[in-house]
């Protein structure tokens, strides 16, 4: 088995050890913002429209929802705080893609791709106008992404992209000893702040006239649809509505059909203290764009308001039983390995340290993007699996739910991708043996110039997969 550039060009020690001195164990993020509190919900109320769920997917839902009807009553019940999980500590890369990629999507909905590359832009455009509208504060910059080789066989995979940049071009763009060359897609990602996005959305929400409750962790749904349905918290809060939208996305569900249906995969993230002027300067990097790198197992990093380079990716860890727990969080081992892997990225910025280091859970499906869904007689509506695009997806996934929840017959009702659903992931202890075997294949590919062995082609065959 051959070797990556990680492993040719890997730091010291000693490099890595005075890197990481001092780390907080805490989401950059949400350390950066003050957070309102929203009051739990107590007694019983009533509502059209009740959301399960205070990330990007539930906020949506209820801005496209009193966007759409500024009269419908709408509450948003969240189990702990507004974006503090996915929607509070992802990378922050706002993407176009429904499909978690151009090759996914044409190897899923060929006679689609098309369309659906049009609604994706759309749905990013509509995010801009929106941040725009109500004068969002959430560091929006659309930068775009560029995609980066740094094994000689990634170079031809991105010769045929659009915006393919050569080593030089791509030098040009962002000083990488390991970067062989690029593809720059411009217009397709944007970059946000991932908390103030969230607490942003929360605002909006709150001013369109929607009620919001933190520390309300829904327990069930009662009700088989023939008519209004309650929903009822932990602490015994109720909420009678005619309509129910689901966005609790990594958490387990409450319908019991989509318990198989996702799986949560940890994701591992460094964040530097702000670069100085000298250390900017040493990467070039004045476009901003969005970076990843090409492997199976790969990296994406970004520069933040205020020039902090956040790291992220290459490990995707599944735990076994399928829980999301903070413990799984703590992972000095991943940690330890993207400080490494960034220090072969960027050998001039060594003597650079990370401020925090932390983890979240990403809901996978065997597909890699979102997929929709009703139940209880078209009175419960969901979207969950977005397998990492969600920062971008979730807005149209809340015009999907909010279609679905109405009986609308629309152009997004109608397509294969919102009507068809992923393949269902085994019970343990198959999922975890399963998964595992998939991430083993990966990294062998990493290491055997991006050859898939059989098994993977298999499951590229029948339409089954795990990523992050």
């Amino acid at each position: 088995m051959g070797t990556t550039v990680f492993e040719r060009q890997r730091p010291s020690d000693a490099v890595i050890d005075a890197s990481l001195q001092g780390t907080a164990l805490s989401v950059f993020w949400l350390d950066d913002v003050e957070r309102p509190a929203h009051p739990p919900l107590r007694g019983s109320t009533r509502a059209d429209l009740v959301i399960i769920g205070g990330g990007y997917t539930g906020l949506w839902t209820a801005i496209r929802a009193k966007e759409r009807d500024p009269g419908r009553s709408v509450v948003l019940l969240e189990a702990a705080r507004i974006a503090w999980a996915a929607s509070g500590r992802n990378g922050g890369f706002c993407e176009a893609s429904l499909t978690h990629g151009h090759e996914n999507g044409v190897t899923r909905w060929p006679e689609e791709i098309d369309r659906l590359e049009e609604l994706g832009l759309e749905n990013l455009d509509g995010i801009e106008a929106t941040v725009r509208r109500y004068e969002m504060d959430a560091d929006f910059e659309r930068t775009g992404q560029l995609a980066v080789a740094v094994e000689p066989h990634q170079v031809e995979w991105l010769r045929e992209e659009e915006g393919f940049l050569d080593r030089e071009a791509v030098q040009a763009e962002v000083h990488s000893p390991t970067f062989l060359a690029g593809a720059w897609e411009r217009d397709a990602c944007a970059m946000v702040h991932p908390a103030k996005l969230g607490l942003e959305l929360a605002r909006v929400a709150v001013e369109l006239g929607v009620e919001i409750h933190e520390n309300s962790l829904v327990r069930e749904i009662s009700g088989d649809g023939s008519g209004p349905v309650t929903v009822v918290t932990r602490d015994g809060g109720r909420v009678t509505a005619d309509a129910v939208a689901l966005g609790t996305n990594v958490f387990p569900s409450l319908l019991k059909r989509n318990r198989l249906m996702t799986v949560p995969v940890y994701d591992y993230v460094l964040m530097t203290e702000p670069l100085s002027t000298e250390q900017l300067a040493a990467i070039g990097w004045s476009n901003r764009q969005g970076l990843a790198d090409s492997a199976n197992q790969f990296h994406y990093y970004r520069l933040t308001a205020d020039n902090r380079i956040l790291f992220g990716g290459y490990d995707a860890v599944y735990h076994f039983g399928g829980k999301v727990r903070p413990q799984y969080e703590d992972r000095m081992e991943s940690h330890r390995k993207l400080a490494s892997h960034f220090f072969t990225t960027f050998p001039q910025l060594e003597g650079l340290r990370f401020t925090h280091r932390w983890a979240g859970a990403i809901d996978s499906s065997s597909r890699f993007c979102a997929f929709f869904g009703t139940a209880r007689r078209g009175r419960v509506a969901y979207a969950t699996g977005f397998t990492g695009l969600g920062v971008g997806a979730a807005r149209f996934a809340a015009d999907v739910m909010l279609d679905k929840l109405s009986g609308e017959t629309t152009e997004r009702t109608e397509l294969a991708m919102v009507r068809e659903k992923p393949i269902p992931f085994p019970p343990e202890p198959a999922a975890a043996i399963g998964i595992n075997l998939v991430r083993a294949a990966m990294d062998q590919a990493d290491h055997n110039e991006g050859r898939r062995n059989l098994f993977l082609k298999t499951l590229d065959a029948v339409g089954m997969g795990f990523d992050s």
